[in-house]
């Protein structure tokens, strides 16, 4: 691994010799292919774990939420299991954990909650003076009446979907109503927004050194159509689109403006180990409107804090260990300082 940035950070060698990690993935047993139901994210998993493997860190694994009933025989826990196949299933492994008052990475279960709840999101933002989409919520089982704004395009879907699984975009009420009586059936509440312009950009943010949040590079998504929303299929790698089209955002004014927007919202979520702070951008008018938060999101190498990290010299392996060693060090786990990785 090549050292090069200041606020890099690696974990002591007595400590990767003391501590047990407990890896938790649905996929923390695969082999490293494609999953028929969850795509790339086996791929994803098992990138991880090789990767933490290789740091030179003492790792065991588990697939379920079975492994936190009682409390694990280890030190800490790398937990990815964020798609349980129920309701709000990101806050279990969280929540179990905090009962056995277990030091793991991520944020704490309301934190990750609050961050998984997009229209309370919008709500912070409003509250932070940041530009927002104007958005409703809806509950399930709740009044279902037509929103207060008026928009020529909405956007319909469930509050805590995460790689736009049950995402719709419509051009009337009717259409609204019809999509989100599906996802009420399916017990989501659902979220309702005026569409803005794409593109999409990413500000990612991670621990470093000092335990302060260390922002990186935004990338900007530039796909082929701006006015079509990516799939579940494609994020998730279950048809063939590609790579994401990432790309660093280079105009220093639209930087400057997204990385002003995230620290205001930092506040609100901090501490946590690693995110995306995501945003709609209009390159025709400039405008730039707060969309979510997404803690605990995906650290594939392929993926957008690992390529924004790229942009700057670290490599995956050096991303993980900063992340891992970040969290580490905030819970007090580690008995020698943190090794600072000089320029």
């Amino acid at each position: 691994m090549t050292a090069i940035h200041p606020r890099q950070i690696r974990i002591p060698a007595a400590d990767k010799a003391r501590l047990h990690i407990l890896f938790l993935a649905k996929h923390a047993r695969a082999g490293g292919r494609p999953d028929a139901q969850d795509g790339n994210h086996a791929v994803y998993h098992h990138e991880m774990r090789t990767t933490l493997e290789a740091i030179g860190l003492h790792v065991d694994v588990a697939d379920s939420y079975d492994a936190l009933f009682d409390r694990p025989d280890a030190d800490f826990v790398v937990t990815l299991l964020n798609r349980g196949g129920f309701q709000n299933s990101e806050m279990l492994a969280p929540l179990l954990l905090s009962r056995h008052a277990m030091p793991h990475l991520g944020a704490s279960p309301i934190v990750r909650g609050l961050s998984d709840d997009k229209y309370l999101s919008k709500l912070i933002a409003r509250a932070r003076g940041v530009p927002t989409m104007n958005a409703q919520l809806f509950r399930r089982g709740g009044l279902f009446d037509a929103p207060a704004f008026q928009a020529d395009r909405l956007v319909v879907k469930p509050n805590a979907s995460s790689a736009s699984w049950g995402v719709k975009m419509v051009d009337d009420w009717t259409a609204a109503q019809d999509h989100a009586d599906s996802l009420f059936a399916l017990g989501h509440d659902v979220l309702v927004e005026q569409w803005a312009p794409l593109l999409d950009v990413a500000v990612p943010v991670i621990g470093g050194s000092g335990g302060q949040p260390w922002i990186l590079p935004p990338m900007l998504y530039v796909p082929a159509d701006p006015h079509r929303e990516r799939s579940y299929e494609e994020k998730r790698g279950l048809i063939d689109a590609g790579d994401d089209p990432l790309v660093l955002v280079e105009d220093m004014d639209l930087r400057a403006r997204l990385e002003a927007m995230t620290a205001a919202l930092l506040p609100e979520f901090w501490p946590f180990d690693y995110g995306r702070f995501e945003f709609r951008y209009d390159p025709a008018s400039g405008q730039v409107l707060f969309m979510e938060v997404n803690l605990s999101c995906n650290l594939w190498s392929k993926k957008t804090i690992s390529r924004s990290a790229a942009s700057i010299g670290l490599d995956h392996a050096a991303l993980v260990e900063t992340i891992v060693g970040h969290s580490l060090a905030r819970q007090g786990l580690l008995s020698d300082a943190i090794v600072r990785v000089a320029a």
